[in-house]
């Protein structure tokens, strides 16, 4: 052969793969034509009622004539005969698009009934009767098999088993292919996600599988990279942290849960959206574009990449809200007694950061909620503008820079790309989209819709129905693969961890939010801009002992964890076994101050009693306060550490430091230096004079430690350990002041019983007062302060 000849063959079979975008191994399954049985597992279920099976009539619709045949079945657990009726009943209801004539559509359309049936789908038997029949079929008709879609419209636990049926009973032979539709949730955490991909993995390999994320259906979500790779030359230079001042995702929906509550109430919104929805759209935004479109494994391997790269998150990263009634409808759909509370949250706002030198520091917030002023759906990157206009302020060049990602609803009403005409006239390279010249006099996201460059899908298809379409095709870069889902639930699973006992803030719904739910970011930190006031008991629906665990919320601007008592003790005594092993692991001590009272009691027990690794060898215990009284007397605030505590545990003796309020036989005499002794001890042995954690009481009049209202506590803050007089006998005290407390790295404010109800309730309303009361000046300066309030002195 010559080498004329040879080069020419080469470059027909370039143009070859060129046609089939790169990726010839996709479209083998779309390419082999034959019979296609379609499986709807869960067929007159609400999803199949509204949203598949008339994805899969325009799909037959739009397959007519191309070679192929079809089989439809719709699987469920009731018998033929009585699910039959109910199931054609809901046939009745697909529709054609408005470019099919009513006459071809009415052929179609029965043409389609008699291709469907319902079938009995519950036992492995049930499976096997299913292949028979579709094995019959094609030897009846002398069909060639294209391929089987299972589409499984079940609850989630049901998967591993109804994989394992069709595996053992139901895959089709000859090399034809085998399709298996998954919806979510695929999991509820990293290690359920985890257990979920191994067991369907023992049935089905991974090319097999189609997750669906039908966000990742909807046309402008789709159209995210193609936008991006078409319009390569504006976006280059500025799609990077000089020029992009933030990323907002967000999905907003203004119905309840009602008829959901079951579902919803397991998994809450950063399940329900943004782990998945929200998470794939951010990917779509900030992945480095492929250079193969139609590649799913380039495509998956950019998402991984961008997956990985963000940051972290955890509490200070998300704020979380419940709607007002939603409480109400979970005791009602869930059968639960009027005291239940439910901490799902319907709100979240999350803020996210991605470690990558394209976009440091750019914030990219991701937010979705139920009962909020509106429907409507959109990502968009907002611009930095450095141009100032002193006297035209409406002139173009001042107004926002933005891209908007609009998937639909709104003011808009439908999906569209909007690009602001500050920043450049978008490009299009296809037909399937058009430019929007003539507008009604809306506004979207605070700029006329005039200011805009608008472009929308030149005909507008529901999601269901492109996902389909792409399923039947073998394109996977609209679903989820096991890898991309196994790195979002890795993302997402410890901020959940994080936030599974935290109170969401109580808004009302709709209209009525207010700014409830605005937000205010500092940073990589995120919080609401009003202030969250103390927990009431209308707000928690009214408590009992057997409700509630442990409750997260603000107390004066600072972290409160509220529970009964008990509960409360066991957090607080986990909270210092947490401190304690930090601080071991990063310096191999950990520096306790520990405050007198009744009130730290049943923590002593607690520790000594359940918290048997907690690292005591390598923890030095300090006392916060002691009254001037000889320690082997019952008054002793080291005498009652000694008793319900130290002498209980193995701590070193050489790690214990009660304060020295007894030198040469006296108590408490300033010429005996006992507070600069203890203060120099602190000085000696304490890093920076920094304890790792000081826990605190709360008197009746608001003292703390043993600083008492009008008493000159000022004076006192030159010195980290200093000798007070309380208004009660025995008057004399030890204390560490304000000095020392402020310098550690946690404080506790421990707030117990229902004679403290009062004091709570004032606290939440005073300003800081030092003269009257004491406590609100415990504010450490680079640590932090956590109030722990337990129901009967938070409620009364």
């Amino acid at each position: 052969m010559c080498w004329t000849s040879m080069l020419v063959i080469v470059f027909l079979l370039l143009v070859t793969l060129c046609a089939q975008g790169g990726n010839g191994e996709e479209r083998e399954g779309a390419q082999r034509q034959g019979h296609v049985s379609v499986m709807i597992v869960g067929g007159t279920g609400d999803l199949a009622k509204k949203y598949l099976w008339q994805g899969f009539f325009r799909l037959y619709i739009n397959q007519v004539g191309q070679g192929n045949t079809f089989s439809f079945y719709a699987g469920g657990l009731s018998p033929s005969d009585e699910t039959t009726p109910i199931f054609f009943e809901i046939l009745k209801a697909v529709s054609c698009s408005k470019d099919v004539s009513p006459e071809r559509c009415a052929i179609l359309k029965d043409q389609f009934l008699r291709l469907s049936q319902y079938r009995q789908l519950k036992s492995l038997e049930d499976y096997q009767d299913l292949a028979k029949h579709i094995e019959k079929q094609l030897q009846e008709e002398g069909m060639t098999e294209a391929g089987r879609l299972f589409y499984l419209s079940v609850p989630a636990f049901a998967y591993a088993d109804i994989a394992d049926k069709i595996n053992s009973s139901c895959r089709p032979t000859s090399g034809a292919w085998l399709r298996v539709v998954l919806e979510k949730p695929f999991g509820h955490d990293f290690r359920s996600a985890q257990v979920l991909a191994s067991q369907l993995r023992g049935s089905l390999q991974d090319e097999e599988m189609y997750r669906i994320d039908h966000y990742l259906g909807k046309q402008v979500v789709a159209k995210i990279l193609p936008f991006r790779i078409e319009n390569k030359k504006f976006l280059d230079p500025i799609w990077n942290k000089h020029h992009i001042e933030r990323v907002e995702i967000v999905i907003k929906e203004a119905l309840n849960v009602k008829g959901r509550i079951s579902f919803y109430d397991q998994y809450g919104v950063i399940r329900d959206m943004l782990q998945n929805h929200l998470t794939e759209i951010m990917t779509l935004l900030t992945m480095r574009p492929p250079k193969n479109l139609s590649s799913s494994e380039e495509v998956l391997q950019n998402k991984l990449h961008i997956l990985s790269s963000v940051l972290p998150l955890g509490k200070n990263q998300a704020v979380i809200g419940q709607y007002q009634a939603y409480n109400s409808e979970v005791q009602q759909e869930l059968n639960k007694t009027k005291d239940h509370v439910s901490l799902t949250p319907t709100f979240a706002a999350v803020l996210a950061h991605i470690d990558e030198a394209q976009y440091e520091g750019v914030p990219v917030l991701l937010i979705s909620g139920k009962m909020l002023d509106e429907r409507v759906g959109y990502a968009r990157i907002l611009f930095k503008n450095d141009i100032f206009c002193l006297e035209n302020h409406n002139s173009i060049h001042c107004k926002p820079k933005q891209i908007v990602f609009y998937f639909g609803h709104g003011r808009l009403q439908y999906p569209a790309i909007l690009v602001s005409k500050n920043l450049f006239k978008p490009l299009s390279l296809n037909n399937e989209w058009k430019e929007v010249t003539e507008h009604t006099d809306i506004s979207v996201l605070g700029s006329p819709i005039s200011d805009y460059y608008v472009q929308t899908p030149a005909e507008q298809r529901e999601a269901y129905v492109e996902l389909i379409s792409h399923i039947y095709a073998g394109r996977k870069n609209s679903f989820i693969s096991t890898e991309n889902l196994l790195a979002s639930w890795d993302l997402w699973t410890p901020l959940l961890s994080s936030l599974a006992s935290s109170f969401p803030r109580i808004y009302p719904g709709g209209v009525d939010n207010g700014n409830l739910l605005d937000i205010h970011l500092k940073g990589t930190a995120i919080t609401y801009i009003s202030e969250e006031v103390i927990i009431s008991p209308d707000q928690m629906g009214g408590t009992s002992s057997n409700s509630f665990q442990v409750i997260h919320g603000k107390f004066r601007s600072a972290d409160m964890v509220s529970a009964w008592a008990e509960e409360l003790m066991e957090r607080l005594a986990a909270d210092i076994q947490e401190a304690a092993e930090a601080a071991v692991h990063d310096g191999g001590v950990f520096h306790l101050a520990l405050s007198g009272g009744s009130s730290p009691l049943a923590l002593f027990h607690r520790l000594a009693l359940h918290h048997f690794s907690f690292p005591w060898r390598n923890t030095h215990v300090w006392m916060v306060d002691e009254r001037c009284v000889p320690q082997t007397e019952l008054e002793s605030n080291f005498h009652t550490l000694h008793d319900h505590l130290l002498q209980h545990v193995r701590i070193p003796y050489y790690n214990i430091h009660p304060m020295p309020v007894q030198l040469n036989q006296r108590l408490c005499v300033e010429e005996d230096r006992g507070a600069q002794l203890y203060e120099k001890e602190i000085s000696k042995l304490v890093n920076g004079s920094s304890f790792h954690f000081v826990l605190l009481g709360v008197g009746y009049d608001g003292h703390t430690a043993s600083l008492f209202p009008g008493s000159k506590i000022d004076a006192l803050e030159e010195n980290l350990v200093a000798l007070t007089e309380s208004p009660v006998k025995p008057h004399q005290r030890m204390s560490l002041t304000f000095s020392a407390i402020n310098r550690a790295h946690k404080v506790a404010l421990l707030v117990m019983g229902k004679g403290k109800h009062e004091m709570v309730t004032q606290l939440s309303r005073v300003k800081d007062n030092l003269e009257k009361w004491p406590v609100t000046w415990v504010k450490p300066a680079n640590g932090r302060l956590v109030w722990y309030i337990d129901y009967d002195a938070l409620l009364g």
